[in-house]
């Protein structure tokens, strides 16, 4: 008898061998959310988060849970994972499980700041771009990637501080339409209101927003002037001498020239299709608490995905639950 129970012990040991694996490997390493009824129906989006600063690990599950719940699309949101642990690290710069999703996605949203992949994960976003894919970029995607200088990566061209003729500026610059500059504006003791860059009152991007009512925690950033021929800028960055919305705008330079915040353009990388870009440097999940911004990048989402006949007068953006704040050790199921 105790022959045979030691057997089917090591029998249950073979075929269950989930029981005893290493949990960092066990657990999910993206989140996913089904599209309910909505115009976005069928179409998928995948949310790239990694950065330091500005929380896009807490603030694209919230803007995915809204376009999942209220618009109907399939979203994935990727995260930097520290493969030793299993969890959530903006430390982490070389490692966002999942990318392979992006090869049939309708649309990839991107807030990641000086991230270095390995080429096996970078060569799924470049593969997208160069099939001329929407992409949306916020916040620090103008500088989502950098490889060091004596990176032998074979999408180096795509760092930041590319200065690799005809793709300066590497994504940022060639895929968005900017790349870091410098903050125009400090963060902390300042704040920005977007109001409407000229001709730009009727653009489809801008339906059911009114000027002035999107208000950004986030200092505005510098862009060189003028943009890239083919964008069109949306919103200026007006800078407010405060961290209120009710604070007063700032004197002098800072608002004159003001800078542009938000725009649209198309993009064609080396050898690639031509696509849809949208960019936003504002975007922080702080600033994800403003009702307009929700909107001003779900109206992005309908007019990326070539859906813009369907943006609503004005989309439903109401939070889908609590926001979840990112803490240290979360894990991406923590955001379900």
């Amino acid at each position: 008898m105790r022959v045979l129970i030691v057997t089917c012990l090591i029998l249950l040991a073979a075929v269950c061998p989930v029981v005893m694996a290493d949990p960092a490997t066990t657990q999910p390493q993206w989140l996913t959310l089904a599209g309910k009824d909505g115009p976005g129906k069928g179409k998928s989006i995948v949310f790239i988060a990694g950065s330091n600063e500005y929380g896009p690990e807490a603030g694209l599950p919230l803007l995915a849970r809204i376009l999942s719940e209220r618009h109907g699309f399939d979203c994935t949101v990727l995260f930097t994972i520290n493969p030793k642990i299993g969890e959530i690290d903006p430390g982490t710069t070389d490692n966002i499980p999942g990318l392979d999703a992006l090869d049939h996605a309708d649309l990839m949203i991107i807030l990641a700041r000086f991230r270095a992949l390995p080429d096996d994960q970078m060569k799924h976003v470049v593969d997208y771009l160069e099939s001329g894919r929407p992409v949306i970029g916020m916040r620090t995607a103008t500088h989502a990637f950098k490889y060091p200088a004596d990176s032998k990566s074979a999408y180096k061209k795509y760092s930041s501080v590319s200065k690799e003729p005809g793709f300066d500026g590497g994504f940022g610059r060639q895929v968005l339409g900017e790349t870091w500059i410098t903050h125009h504006a400090p963060n902390a003791t300042t704040s920005t209101r977007g109001v409407f860059a000229p001709g730009a009152a009727g653009d489809v991007i801008l339906r059911g927003i009114a000027d002035g009512e999107i208000w950004a925690r986030t200092g505005a950033y510098g862009v060189r002037l003028p943009l890239l021929e083919g964008c069109k800028p949306l919103l200026l960055g007006q800078v407010i001498a405060g961290p209120k919305p009710t604070d007063k705008p700032a004197e002098g330079k800072l608002n004159d020239p003001m800078m542009p915040v938000a725009w649209s353009r198309t993009y064609t990388v080396a050898g690639g299709k031509t696509g849809r870009a949208f960019t936003t440097t504002m975007g922080s999940f702080d600033d994800l608490h403003n009702e307009a911004m929700r909107r001003l990048i779900v109206n992005a989402s309908y007019w990326a995905t070539g859906l813009e006949d369907k943006i609503p007068d004005k989309a439903d953006v109401e939070l889908v639950g609590p926001p979840t704040p990112f803490k240290k050790g979360m894990k991406p199921g923590d955001f379900r």
